[in-house]
């Protein structure tokens, strides 16, 4: 893969994650605030959860267009540079996590007390992990989301994930309450 298309690539996503990012009384988390005791959580999670489908989705249409054998750029590397972009521009931060005894980059490992939590609840089996935390004043939603091996191309590079049926992965996320 070209580095040209690789930008493109990244380009597209960032643009892409901005406009569906950007809360607004239109947004699905506006529309459900009103039916929970905190809004303010409830607009945020809703706002998590289209981030967590349209990254993964992302990855995996990135994954099935673009890599096609061992060296091609991986879709996960690729979703990475999307994340801190978007962490960058002062959105918020999503990172990978690997939750497999075999680590081959150790940013992948979990770096505080949420995500350890949250990476032994995804290998445990659950979807969806997260806490409300609070840091200088202000309100976050921290979440972590597995993530299964979808390809067969995930494979190549590791082998460890071969058979396995639970999530070999997570997203984590920590995202600003959206008031």
């Amino acid at each position: 893969m070209t580095h040209s298309r690789k930008k493109t690539i990244v380009g597209l996503s960032f643009g892409l994650a901005a406009m569906l990012a950007i809360p607004g009384q239109g947004s699905f988390g506006a529309r459900h605030a009103a039916y929970s005791s905190d809004p303010p959580l409830e607009r945020t999670r809703q706002e998590v959860k289209m981030l967590d489908d349209l990254f993964k989705n992302l990855i995996v249409l990135i994954d099935e267009t673009y890599v096609k054998k061992l060296g091609d750029v991986a879709a996960t590397t690729a979703g990475k540079a999307l994340f801190a972009k978007m962490k960058k521009s002062g959105w918020y931060d999503v990172r990978a996590l690997g939750l497999t005894d075999v680590m081959r980059n150790q940013d992948d490992l979990p770096r505080d007390a949420f995500e350890e939590t949250a990476a032994k609840k995804l290998v445990a089996g659950d979807a969806w992990y997260e806490e409300v935390s609070e840091k200088n004043g202000k309100r976050y939603l921290r979440v972590a989301t597995g993530i299964p091996v979808v390809s067969e191309n995930c494979v190549m590079c590791h082998a460890n994930f071969k058979g396995n049926k639970g999530n070999v992965g997570a997203l984590s996320y920590t995202v600003p309450m959206i008031q």
